[in-house]
């Protein structure tokens, strides 16, 4: 019997349809449209056409010039660029603090999301206010570089990210599942983002060479007005170019976490062995506790990444025994941070950064409490993942409230 017999035998057999499919699948689908002819009521064989046919479908509407997303992304490219190098100007000058180069790329990436999502007028409101406000009063500080000011500096990129997360999300966001996706277009933008960088960083080598060939110095110019204007500019492509749905990014990212989250766990076991046997002591030595809370916070990273790239079904694997030992772990280096740095509060008093540091250990270490029980609930059968992820999302704000109370409050408090 042929191909064709057999399809139109099995049309009621979904699991030989399959079978059939997998064993020959190029045969399959040249015998497909015959049989889809004499049966076009069929509701099997019409899944099996969408199915077949969806790339097709899909690929329809390619990216083109002539699309208002991709003009709107240009326009914004372009003036990212052109504000970016301004802005540059002025602090070259020293008449503001570098930090506000920030102001010249974050704002137009917030800008493509609102006008992606188009959320209410409330939340446009809301998030061009706060964008004028924390860079009215940022320049209003005094440039003399005290410790509560450049906490200040130091904490706004993590408020203009969560502003940037609100353009993300518009009117979805307070759903869990939109600030997953923010999460997840964060490392994929991350890995875009630093490819092209080394790209256009290759470029950059190359072409100041074969200028210094001919005697040019092109050095200076070349940053100020091309490298420069790039990096601004490539930042609001590649937030284009991830929302797209490129699929570079997308295949890579998950491969990353499951690589990197035993990776991290190994050199992290091993390292807080070697800390203990050389006799380190974050108690005492300022330097070792900065370095203490830096891989703290790299750890957290890796680990909500990995959550967030982890199977969103109810199966368990050995990578979410791996997250699971690293939540703890990095339980334990916070648990012993925060001791350290409380002791140095009593010990030698307060000042912003000792008092900035005990913040945010204090809401890490509450971020991952919730964490760590969702996962042992989780691993106990007792809840689905969708529990371990709204411990990651949901806790996202709080760090935004954070910063912006060290941005608006630290200065005034520690003149």
């Amino acid at each position: 019997m042929d191909i064709n017999n057999l399809l139109i035998k099995n049309i009621t057999n979904p699991h030989e349809l399959e079978r059939m499919y997998r064993k020959d699948p190029k045969t399959f689908k040249k015998s497909f449209s015959h049989a889809w002819e004499q049966n076009p009521d069929s509701q099997v064989l019409g899944v099996w056409y969408e199915r077949l046919h969806f790339k097709e479908t899909a690929n329809t509407e390619k990216p083109s010039l002539l699309q208002k997303d991709f003009l709107f992304m240009g326009i914004l490219a372009i003036l990212a660029g052109i504000i970016t190098r301004i802005i540059f100007h002025f602090v070259e000058q020293e008449a503001i603090a570098p930090i506000n180069l920030a102001f010249g790329i974050i704002p137009f990436i917030a800008a493509y999301f609102v006008y992606k999502n188009t959320p209410k007028k409330r939340i446009i409101y809301s998030i061009t206010a706060l964008f004028l406000i924390s860079g009215v009063y940022l320049n209003m500080l005094p440039l003399h570089y005290k410790d509560s000011t450049i906490l200040a500096y130091l904490h706004l990129p993590i408020f203009l990210w969560v502003l940037v997360g609100l353009a993300f999300t518009g009117n979805e966001y307070s759903k869990g599942s939109t600030r997953l996706a923010y999460i997840k277009f964060n490392l994929e933008y991350c890995i875009l983002y630093a490819s092209m960088a080394v790209s256009g960083m290759i470029l950059a080598a190359l072409t100041m060479q074969l200028f210094s060939f001919v005697g040019l110095n092109i050095e200076d110019f070349y940053f100020s007005n091309v490298v420069l204007f790039g990096a601004a500019s490539l930042a609001v492509v590649a937030a284009y170019l991830v929302s797209m749905n490129l699929k570079l990014a997308k295949n890579i990212t998950p491969y990353i976490a499951k690589i990197f989250s035993p990776l991290v766990l190994v050199t992290l076991l091993v390292y807080l062995v070697t800390v203990i046997w050389v006799g380190k002591n974050p108690f005492l030595d300022r330097n070792f506790l900065i370095a203490f809370n830096g891989i703290l916070l790299g750890v957290l990273a890796i680990t909500i990444f990995s959550i967030t790239e982890s199977d969103s079904d109810e199966k368990k694997s050995i990578s979410d025994y791996i997250n699971f030992s690293l939540i703890v772990l990095a339980l334990v280096i916070d648990s012993v941070a925060l001791s350290a740095i409380v002791f140095r509060l009593s010990s030698y008093g307060i000042t912003p950064n000792r008092l900035a540091v005990l913040g945010i250990n204090i809401l890490i270490w509450a971020n991952l409490i919730w964490i760590m029980f969702s996962y042992m609930r989780f691993l106990q059968n007792k809840s689905g993942p969708s529990t371990i992820q709204d411990a990651v999302t949901k806790y996202l704000p709080v760090y935004g409230l954070w910063a912006a109370f060290v941005i608006f409050t630290f200065p005034i408090m520690f003149r």
